[in-house]
């Protein structure tokens, strides 16, 4: 389990280039997170959450697990018909995403051993080519499966509404974003995953202040 605080090279790294940031990690804490195990599930989520609220999102997701007996698999997927899956309120469009998904892991194209060996880029044009998973699902499974240090989630609303708070901008133009976070290099994905734990802790409720 990755852990990270005061003491870790990352961390101090991280502090001596951004001001702003090192606030939020002395507000958060330190971090410990595990990667998601199952790539496969993991874009099926994703999929699932595609232009919806987390909230809808965790109750489809849920409702697929149910139907699954409790694992997202690729066995327990490909034995539901489309209509089983529609019916929980997945859309026809989203099934379809699924298969397409379920087809690629059939053949081994979405493995985390087969991935060690591939650079980021190379990943996302990998996965990009499956209909249904974009530059967004991309890049999150880049971070919360493979823990690759250096990813900047620029498509992601959650991460932009976590950067307009510490930076008190609402200019979320992908090319400013990436000016702003270069600093973080080489450990965006961290710098990151503390801007995530700040929204999900509720502490982007309250006004962002660097020296109070």
């Amino acid at each position: 389990m990755p852990r990270y605080d005061q003491n870790s090279p990352a961390i101090q790294y991280l502090s001596r280039r951004d001001k702003h940031l090192v606030k939020v990690i002395r507000m958060v804490g330190p971090l410990e997170y595990v990667p998601a195990a199952d790539g496969y599930a993991f874009l099926v989520t994703q999929i699932i959450g595609q232009m919806l609220s987390n909230k809808v999102a965790a109750v489809l997701t849920a409702r697929l697990r149910v139907q699954c007996a409790g694992q997202l698999g690729l066995a327990a997927i490909n034995q539901l018909t489309d209509s089983q899956i529609r019916q929980i309120g997945i859309s026809h469009t989203k099934v379809g995403y699924i298969r397409n998904l379920s087809a690629a892991a059939s053949t081994g194209q979405i493995s985390a051993d087969r991935y060690q060996s591939l650079s980021d880029a190379a990943i996302i044009q990998d996965l990009t080519t499956i209909k249904g998973i974009g530059q967004w699902s991309a890049k999150m499974y880049l971070i919360f499966v493979l823990d690759r240090p250096n990813v900047l989630p620029v498509e992601d609303v959650a991460f932009l509404q976590g950067y307009g708070w510490v930076y008190k901008t609402k200019d979320y133009h992908p090319a400013a974003v990436r000016k702003k976070c270069r600093k973080w290099r080489p450990y965006a994905s961290l710098a990151a995953r503390y801007l995530y734990v700040a929204l999900d802790s509720g502490l982007t409720k309250q006004p962002f202040h660097l020296f109070k």
